[in-house]
């Protein structure tokens, strides 16, 4: 009999995601040229960016138990529409006089405390609404939509901002809100794996959720090695923008970012039609090595052709990594502690990122002003650096042999499930 196939009503739901992506990038864009205009400093950059990605870490344990308690798509309709106030407030400040940057802080700190509700809750949805087989095609997608910010965002806020300033942007991402909650609301009952809610306090559940991911030692492995790899490349994400902006104009980083992040289209789209099938480990290393060369070649000179081309390298290669780390991790734990394990690993793989935001603008600050240089510069610096050691990070990947087990159990799951 054949298998009833919900991947359409996966596109949808995945379409609200890319809308929502789209409409995140226009903010995160604005706000990081506003800011940057306002106070040529990277750290006050980077302190934004921290902001807005702190709440979401720290709270995805607590919405990883959430999404196994409650209904998944409901946790995801409340974090998309919630998310919307704290944006709301900055766009506010902005309409009565121009908005300082503890404003923005607050704005986007609110915004990301209820945003943590969705990726635990996304993540398990893809889960109960697909079919195995239909996994690694979905996590290309799921990367298309993630390279959104990056793809179209920055070439639509380059040329809006010249029009009608940061304001614009921000009501255009206040109106995807409505967009994505529709989409979620309509995919709502649609599963093909039930699930069983348990009645446990919420220290089982954390329990259970860490369970999970530390049975099988080839998991945490991933997770302590994509820690330490989002921490090099937070870098270049959080020092893009001054990197550009201290030598050409808003308008061409929008281009540039664009143009960079449609080598992520590109794989992704690759990914999304064939897959990946096998391999996990060794694509896992290199796609991770080149990565952290083409971030030495984008920092190492201001030139924007240079810039763009070592972009677009390290943005191609990014989705193979991505996918093969969700497929390795989403095959290898139950379906029904999905969302508690999601919450736990996105917690645990993105501390990095901490580290990353923390210090790689006042580094780069610090670079700048220690050998008389520009913040773009001092930033280049940064992000060289940050290569070369994901590039050593990717190679001894191959070394750990609990990760390739975990390879041969999707192996052996998929000879089972054609059996």
């Amino acid at each position: 009999m054949e298998k009833r196939s919900n991947y359409r009503k996966f596109l949808l739901l995945w379409g609200g995601e890319f809308v929502s992506s789209i409409g995140g990038g226009l903010t995160s864009f604005g706000l990081s040229v506003y800011v940057f205009q306002k106070t040529g400093s990277a750290a006050s950059t980077a302190l934004v960016a921290l902001l807005a990605f702190l709440p979401v870490l720290l709270l995805s344990p607590l919405a990883g138990v959430l999404a196994d308690r409650y209904d998944r798509c409901l946790m995801m309709m409340l974090g998309d529409g919630l998310s919307g106030l704290g944006i709301v407030y900055i766009l506010i400040c902005m309409l009565t006089g121009e908005a300082q940057l503890y404003q923005i802080c607050i704005g986007v700190f609110v915004s990301a405390v209820f945003s943590s509700l969705l990726e635990p809750s996304y993540r398990a949805t893809v889960t109960d609404m697909l079919s195995k087989d239909e996994y690694s095609k979905a996590s290309g997608m799921i990367s298309l939509a993630g390279s959104a910010r990056y793809l179209i965002s920055p070439i639509i806020a380059g040329i809006l901002i010249g029009v009608g300033g940061v304001k614009i942007l921000l009501i255009i991402d206040i109106c995807t809100f409505i967009l994505t909650v529709i989409c979620t609301a309509v995919v709502k009952n649609s599963r093909l794996t039930k699930r069983t809610v348990k009645k446990e306090s919420f220290a089982e559940s954390f329990k259970e959720g860490w369970k999970a991911i530390t049975e099988k030692k080839g998991i945490m492995i991933l997770i302590v090695i994509s820690s330490v790899i989002t921490c090099f490349m937070g870098a270049i994400q959080i020092l893009v923008d001054p990197l550009i902006l201290d030598f050409e104009s808003s308008k061409v980083l929008g281009i540039a970012e664009t143009l960079c992040a449609s080598g992520m289209l590109v794989s992704s789209v690759i990914i999304g039609i064939v897959g990946i099938k096998k391999n996990f480990t060794r694509v896992l290393s290199i796609s991770l090595a080149v990565c952290g060369l083409a971030m030495v070649g984008f920092g190492f000179k201001e030139n924007i052709i240079m810039i763009c081309g070592f972009g677009f390298l390290f943005f191609f290669m990014l989705p193979f990594a991505n996918n093969c780390l969700d497929y390795m991790t989403r095959t290898n734990i139950e379906p029904e502690k999905q969302g508690r394990a999601w919450g736990l690993i996105s917690f645990l793989s993105q501390i990095g990122y901490i580290v990353a935001y923390g210090l790689a603008g006042v580094l780069a600050d610090k670079i700048a002003k220690a050998r008389n240089i520009g913040v773009g510069r001092g930033a280049g610096i940064v992000i060289m650096v940050s290569g070369l050691l994901l590039t050593i990070m990717a190679i001894s990947i191959l070394k750990f042999r609990s990760i390739r087990e975990l390879e041969r159990g999707i192996v052996n799951d998929t000879k089972t499930d054609n059996q």
